[in-house]
């Protein structure tokens, strides 16, 4: 495997050649939102230069060639999850949060009755918390929570019980503020010897470790696009097609149906049952491109890049700062990614994240959308560096020294 040559990646990124004055911008909020690479934003402007049309209906040769482009996206990223029919089973959303969404409206308001048990986890975006709190209000279902242990990973001591009689199981693959990778093995097993169908929240996941899909026995996986390098306003929900067959549709409109009389209408097919309306086509497209990047520059390699470089992050901070303390797992290879949370005894987050501005340094300050696992942990809210491909030692460092005035301001 070869090491990533970070200083030739970042030249293939346009934001992270600007300067903040006499400082170079030092991004460090990827789990937030990761910046799409050239080839990305060429691919975009390549559609609507040459392209640019409606899809699926229009008999012209750039409608044709608009849906030709839309199509391949489609295949290409389900192929790069592991999807066993890509032209079917990955339904194209604005995000993952729509697309945990849709699984909450028509898996759930289809199949859950009061009393049915959820489980998920003490680690979840609100993005996989808040669709089912609407639902047990709405429905009367039972919410259960798999509690996060002393060693920052999911603790599945009373797996078992929790899932007992649950019909779904809804998890994160990775969180977003403590970097655990979830170890989802013993969790889809003993969810599926229950009966209950597995919903994984891939957003946090896809853009950093190979994800396979039909390997990993799940029924339900989300991802969104701005995460891993592509443009924002597209992600997908990828689903068993014999699940997504006997869902009713989400969204109402164009596209989405075969036949509409004024007494009903008849569902289109897979995966078009699901995306009423003019779907976002650049976008698709340019999701398309940054699996091309991503592939290219090889998930492992990232991966690797990544824990090496977390491990260096979090000996630089707690060997400079006895004042810092960090939530989440020690770095290893499979089961921690590059996000570091951390609390700076005395000082707020965002005043935190406002002076590493000053310096150029992008962090992100507050919940993280996980307003549970803040409470879990006892804290309002965290600083977070979060890492990617296009981040080296020299990003760490910065990160290091920034934190230096932060000390200096606030000392007591």
């Amino acid at each position: 495997m070869t090491a990533l040559d970070v200083q030739a990646l970042k030249k293939e990124f346009p934001l992270l050649t600007r300067d903040r004055g006499d400082r170079p911008l030092v991004y460090l909020d990827s789990a937030a939102s990761a910046q799409p690479p050239q080839a990305v934003l060429d691919a975009m402007d390549d559609y609507y230069v040459t392209t640019h049309a409606n899809v699926h209906r229009g008999v012209y040769a750039i409608a044709e060639e608009a849906t030709r482009r839309l199509e391949a996206a489609r295949v290409k990223l389900g192929r790069f999850i592991g999807a066993p029919q890509p032209e079917r089973e990955v339904i194209f959303t604005k995000n993952a949060t729509e697309a945990i969404n849709l699984v909450a409206y028509a898996w759930g308001r289809h199949n859950l009755r009061r009393g049915n048990v959820v489980v998920l986890s003490e680690i979840e975006h609100h993005a996989n918390l808040v669709p089912w709190l609407m639902l047990k209000d709405e429905l009367g279902i039972e919410l259960r929570y798999i509690p996060l242990g002393r060693d920052f990973h999911l603790d599945l001591t009373d797996l078992d019980r929790l899932v007992a009689g649950a019909r779904l199981v809804g998890v994160t693959a990775a969180s977003n503020v403590l970097g655990t990778v979830v170890d989802l093995a013993p969790i889809v097993a003993a969810a599926h010897a229950t009966g209950a169908v597995v919903l994984v929240d891939g957003a946090q996941l896809a853009p950093h470790r190979r994800v396979d899909v039909a390997a990993a026995d799940i029924d339900f996986f989300a991802l969104t696009g701005h995460k891993m390098l592509g443009p924002t306003g597209i992600g997908a929900l990828w689903a068993r097609a014999e699940l997504l067959e006997t869902m009713p549709p989400f969204l109402g409109g164009g596209e989405m149906i075969s036949d509409v009389r004024l007494d009903g209408f008849l569902p289109n097919e897979l995966p078009w049952k699901f995306e009423a309306g003019t779907p976002p086509i650049a976008e698709a497209i340019g999701l398309g491109a940054a699996v091309d990047y991503l592939e290219a520059v090889g998930l492992d390699a990232i991966g690797a890049h990544e824990t090496a470089l977390v491990g260096y992050a979090l000996e630089k901070l707690t060997a400079a700062y006895d004042e810092i303390r960090v939530f989440g797992p020690a770095p290893d290879p499979v089961r921690r990614s590059g996000v570091i949370s951390f609390a700076f005894d005395g000082v707020h987050p965002h005043d935190v994240a406002q002076v590493l501005d000053q310096s150029g340094i992008c962090v992100r300050a507050g919940h993280h959308c996980a307003k549970p696992l803040m409470r879990v942990l006892g804290v309002a809210a965290t600083t977070r560096a979060s890492l990617y491909l296009y981040n080296d030692e020299s990003d760490i460092d910065a990160l290091v020294g920034g934190l230096a005035t932060v000390r200096k301001l606030f000392s007591r």
